[in-house]
């Protein structure tokens, strides 16, 4: 049975295809009518062939209306143009690094970006956190460069990363995934560049292309085992104040150089119960102010900590890049991306404060660390 609603029945709007043509005869109508007109006006108007001065400020008053008409419309054009491009780079942005949930297995987060290149909201920093049966696993990365143009190569990254941290048992196994996908990536855009041969050329960008990559994973008794290649450490916040949870040399960056045979992970201690991670990309640290000094991270971080020992996430991005923008003067010159992830999990073990068991070995030039 069809309903019929009362009342006076609607017109039917016209599709977006539809009023694409209307959109382009009004973009083009109005400014040569209003050219039309002023020709029409200089041509047949006997005002305007009159060269007193009274004429002449009439035909420079018309003139004048004439030009400001036309500015006024390629402008409004440039507006309805530039809030499409942003509705669709928010799009882009909200299926690239789509938003994290508030918590996760016990874990409170908060995470954002800031991009270097104006009008962009996406850039060359990823992030991505992950609840699988080996864990929450985290991903933080820096892609050379910035803006519009590292966007493939965060896409590539993070879309592999989302299926290897469910299907790896371990760090090593997601590292190699990534480190495949980027080369199927930089490969793509070798043969793209350069159809004849398939090979980059060395004075291109796909050459020097790589990326920065922390890998973590936070265990149900809070351990963290790390991978890392060319990312700065994470810093640990607890009462007991700012350290990174590592000082191990990281890898080399994913890209220019192959992965070694063996890579054991770094244990790099527990988060216990009210402790909180703090990830950055190195925009973060690197970030100069109008007499070239770096903004101090860790003094930042240690004077929030001291206010309050157990930070909420969303408070300390917010002091963070309150600082950051105040020291830069409101222009970075990097892509900065921050993520902060706070245990809010219940201690069920006496022992939560012990270090976690080694289960793979530690080559000599990445030994243990627990923190300091």
């Amino acid at each position: 049975m069809i309903r019929i609603k009362a009342g006076v029945p609607r017109r039917p709007r016209p599709s977006p295809r539809a009023r694409r043509p209307l959109r382009r005869a009004l973009a083009l109508g109005l400014p040569s009518m209003w050219g039309a007109m002023a020709i029409t006006y200089k041509l047949t108007c006997p005002l305007a062939q009159q060269t007193d001065l009274g004429a002449r400020i009439v035909t420079s008053a018309v003139f004048f209306a004439v030009g400001t008409g036309l500015v006024l419309q390629v402008r409004r054009s440039l507006l309805r143009e530039l809030r499409q491009v942003r509705r669709i780079a928010g799009a882009a942005q909200s299926a690239l690094l789509r938003p994290l949930p508030p918590r996760l297995d016990g874990l409170n987060i908060a995470a954002a970006q800031l991009s270097a290149e104006r009008g962009a909201v996406v850039g060359g920093d990823l992030y991505e956190v992950i609840a699988t049966e080996h864990g929450v696993r985290v991903v933080m990365g820096d892609v050379r460069g910035h803006g519009i143009a590292a966007i493939g190569t965060v896409a590539a990254v993070l879309g592999s990363f989302r299926e290897a941290a469910h299907d790896e048992p371990d760090l090593a196994g997601v590292l190699r995934r990534l480190d495949r996908a980027l080369a199927r990536h930089l490969g793509e855009r070798a043969r793209a560049e350069h159809p004849a041969t398939g090979a980059p050329d060395p004075d291109s960008p796909v050459a020097e292309e790589f990326v920065t990559v922390l890998l973590l994973e936070i265990g149900a008794d809070g351990a963290l085992r790390a991978l890392n290649c060319g990312h700065p450490w994470p810093y640990l916040l607890s009462g007991g104040g700012v350290r990174p949870v590592a000082r191990a040399d990281p890898l080399p960056p994913l890209g220019p150089f192959p992965l070694p045979t063996a890579l054991p992970f770094v244990c790099c201690g527990q988060l216990r119960p009210g402790e909180a991670l703090f990830l950055y990309t190195d925009g973060a640290e690197d970030a100069r102010d109008a007499r070239g000094r770096f903004f101090p991270l860790r003094d930042a971080l240690a004077e929030l900590v001291g206010q309050h020992p157990l930070p909420i996430p969303q408070s300390v991005l917010g002091s963070v890049f309150t600082a950051l923008l105040r020291h830069t003067g409101g222009t970075p010159t990097d892509d900065v991306a921050l993520l902060v992830l706070r245990n809010d999990r219940k201690a069920t073990c006496p022992h939560l404060g012990a270090p976690p068991a080694m289960t793979h070995p530690q080559p000599t030039n990445h030994p243990q660390h627990n923190g300091v």
